[in-house]
């Protein structure tokens, strides 16, 4: 299966029978990235966390009454 990162557009080569490519085919809200930026999208994440004013805002959950 042939894949295009979202990022740099660099177009892969990926196995039909892997999960990310099932992935792909079936729910087209997932996106591809390639091994490179998805290494350097997740230091800068780390790095980001590591200084404390990062803040990864969740929903706040209601409880059901029922």
């Amino acid at each position: 299966m042939r894949v295009k990162c979202v990022i740099c557009d660099k177009v892969e080569m990926i196995d039909d029978e892997t999960l990310m490519a099932k992935r792909l085919r079936n729910r087209p809200i997932h996106t591809y990235m390639c091994k490179p930026c998805n290494e350097r999208i997740g230091e800068k994440t780390n790095a980001r966390i590591a200084t404390g004013k990062f803040r990864l805002y969740q929903d706040k959950k209601s409880e059901d009454s029922w």
